[in-house]
């Protein structure tokens, strides 16, 4: 078995432990105890019991650590999928969708996901526009309505 990697010189149990106290983040505080359980002479997997994880986690958190510090110990956000449109495209989307289609020239009353595919295949030459691409070029305070429901406006007495 090979020796373990050592944590960074430049932190102490202590300050884990005052990091870990102050941080709003759960999953971050949970692993700055388990590395400070290594700084105060534990082993891994003691520490690995204190994380609730296993030993190559514990690893992981241990290269993450040394690497960024302790901001690296807390959840990222996955990068996703890239987006088919670019900035432009997105913009002239949402134009479309803040004007609103004119019938005579759209053929629609109001935009549906399958009727901005087809004007983002017209327009770009998105091979795969798809109204899922639709929905994913939108931002995200022009997303789909619904039309409001007829009996919305109904006095309800009798």
């Amino acid at each position: 078995m090979s020796a373990p990697i050592p944590l960074r010189q430049d932190f102490d149990v202590l300050q884990l432990r005052s990091l870990a106290r102050r941080t709003k983040d759960g999953p971050q505080a949970r692993r700055l105890l388990a590395l400070a359980a290594i700084y105060d002479g534990a082993t891994r997997t003691e520490a690995a019991k204190i994380g609730g994880v296993g030993l190559q986690i514990i690893r992981d958190w241990v290269l993450r650590f040394n690497a960024r510090g302790p901001d690296a110990l807390l959840n990222g956000k996955s990068p996703g999928k890239p987006s088919k449109l670019n900035d432009r495209q997105r913009q002239a989307i949402a134009g479309m969708i803040e004007s609103g289609p004119i019938p005579a020239v759209h053929g629609v009353v109001r935009w549906r996901l399958i009727d901005l595919a087809q004007w983002i295949f017209e327009e770009f030459r998105q091979a795969d526009a798809q109204p899922g691409a639709a929905r994913h070029g939108l931002p995200q305070t022009l997303g789909p309505t619904a039309p409001p429901c007829a009996s919305a406006g109904r006095d309800r007495g009798f």
